[in-house]
Parts: C-alpha cells; structure tokens; sequence
C-alpha cells in the first residue's frame, strides 16, 4: 500500500487498542475515518481522553456512531475507503455470561454489517479483532491456529469465532481479503479499567482490598499493546491469499500470582488480597503460537512483560 492517498476505516476506535491503531495509522499518513458508540461499558470520559492524541488532526474523521445503525453507515460514511479495521466490540468473558443476547447482536450482527459496509463501498481489505478466548479449553498448548478444534467457554469466544466465519462467507462470495487477529491479553497505556492489571494496580496504589480469584496459577499470554499495533497494521500490507486467521500473542505465558508480583514491584507496593474461587468463563491458560504471523506479518513482539508493567504503571500514576 502507497500509504500517502490511503483512507482507512477503524471500528473501536476510541477505545484502548483502537486509539493506539489510529495513531499508528496517522505516524504513516494514512487518512482515517473512526467510529465508535462510547457504549457505556466504561466511561465515555475515558474514550475522550483516549482520543485527544488524534480528535483534532486533519487526517481524521470522527464518527459516534454504533456498528449496528447499518444506514446511518451509509449515509454518514460517504468518502472512498481502502481497508477496514474492525475492532469495534462488545468486550469481557465474563459480562458475556451475564448478557449473552447483546454480545450475540453487537459482535455478530455488528461485524455482518461492516462486512456488508465493505461489499457494498468495495473495500478488499478487512482486518477483524478476534481473540484468544476462540482456543477456549484447548490442551494443545501453545495453541496454533491450525488446529481446528476450538473449544470456547464464554458467549464473547463463540461471538469472536461467529465473526471468523462470516469473514470466510464475504471473502468467498465477494473477494474481500479477511484478515482475523486473535489477540492474546493486550495490555499498556490506556488498558480499560475493567481488566485485571488495570483493576489490581489501581486498588494497590488506592490501599483497598483486590479480588484475586483461584490459587494465582492461571496463565496468560500477554502482549503488550504497542507490539498488538504492529501486528495490526502489518496486517494492512498482507497479500498473499484471501482468508487467513493470525495468533497475535508473546509466545510467553506469566501466571496470575507472578503478574500481580510485577505490579506490586513496579508500583513498590504490596496489594490487600481478597481470595476467591475460580470464575465461571475463565480458561486456565492462553499461550500463543506466533510463527504464523512471524513469517506472514513479520510480527516480533519485543516488550517484555516487565517493562510492559512499568510502562504502563507509569501512565497509571501520571492519568490518576
């Protein structure tokens, strides 16, 4: 891609990984249009504040518009596009289970209706937020995007794996390049407050008590948000065929007990711990295969865990 004359559409993009894309996507002089419905699952405060980098750039256009109003799309949408990123998406395992029906309608009809914004505007490049959560319960660990038994626990995961499928149904039927990323636990400056690093190394700085659920053996393959981006906008650029599913994870898994004792060394404090039983949805491990998307995307995450903690405990205290 000519980068130049480029206008990219990006679904989310307020939001914690959409805002970093969209001013990836601005450092190359890509134009973009970005939507998002500040759905109110957490603060619209916190999305403005994600977009103060980019709101006033004369690159981008901003509409607050949801992924389910399919004529306000149309009508509001009017320029020339050449790819869409999809990241727009009821988020969380476990807000799922207690609203399925939602997620089903935002995550499924949602992603149908960009797919049918694309066939309709005759955008051949489409990349789609999926999720590690796909893998589910999944023995074959590091999990491979070649193994085809997905096993999902969480209305989130089988939503993530409907909007895999309908991308295969519009690139066979119309063309349109569909590039799915299954994103593994990405974490950095502008995590939402709901995820755990977020949630731990705020009740740590503010001296109350954190839920930590299980015996602190669970593990994670987290991936720091700025490595997430790369494989994001690589994605762009990727030509080679016309439907591919990519794991965009550390290839490093870091357990529940381990994670909260980096947070506690960067923030030089020790948490207040609330023990709890496991949780229903939870997996007990993610842990990425990456030489797919290392040879396709060029894809080479290089932010530790550690410094990914510092990074963003760093920003926690500066944004209190």
């Amino acid at each position: 891609m000519n980068q130049n004359s480029k206008h990219i559409v990006v679904t989310g993009g307020a939001g914690f990984i959409g805002s970093h894309v969209v001013e990836r996507l601005l450092k190359e002089k890509y134009k973009v249009s970005v939507i998002d419905n500040f759905d109110s699952f957490y603060p619209k405060s916190i999305k403005e504040k994600n977009t103060e980098g980019f709101i006033n750039n004369p690159d981008v256009k901003f509409f607050e518009l949801d992924i389910l109003d399919a004529e306000g799309l149309s009508t509001q949408l009017i320029d020339d596009y050449d790819a869409i990123i999809h990241l727009a998406a009821k988020a969380g395992v476990r807000p799922s289970i207690e609203n399925p029906i939602q997620y089903q309608n935002v995550n499924v009809a949602g992603t149908q209706n960009m797919l049918e914004f694309a066939k309709k505007k005759g955008i051949k490049q489409f990349v789609f937020a999926s999720s590690s959560s796909v893998y589910g319960i999944n023995k074959n660990v590091p999990w491979s995007e070649s193994d085809l038994q997905l096993f999902p626990i969480s209305p989130y995961a089988s939503t993530k794996i409907s909007g895999e499928l309908l991308g295969h149904v519009y690139s066979h039927l119309y063309g349109i390049r569909f590039i799915a990323l299954r994103f593994f636990t990405v974490f950095g400056p502008r995590q939402r407050p709901d995820l755990a690093i977020h949630a731990f190394s705020k009740k740590i700085l503010n001296n109350q008590p954190l839920n930590f659920f299980g015996d602190g053996s669970t593990r994670r393959d987290y991936t720091y948000v700025a490595d997430t981006v790369e494989g994001v906008f690589n994605a762009l650029h990727y030509e080679q065929s016309n439907y591919e599913i990519f794991n965009l994870g550390n290839h490093h898994v870091v357990s529940l007990s381990e994670m909260l004792h980096t947070i506690e060394l960067a923030l030089d404090k020790k948490a207040i711990i609330n023990q709890l039983p496991e949780q229903m949805g939870d997996v007990s491990v993610t842990y990425a295969n990456i030489d797919k998307a290392a040879q396709y995307l060029h894809y080479a995450p290089s932010t530790s865990f550690e410094k990914g903690i510092q990074l963003f405990t760093a920003w926690l205290m500066n944004n209190k």
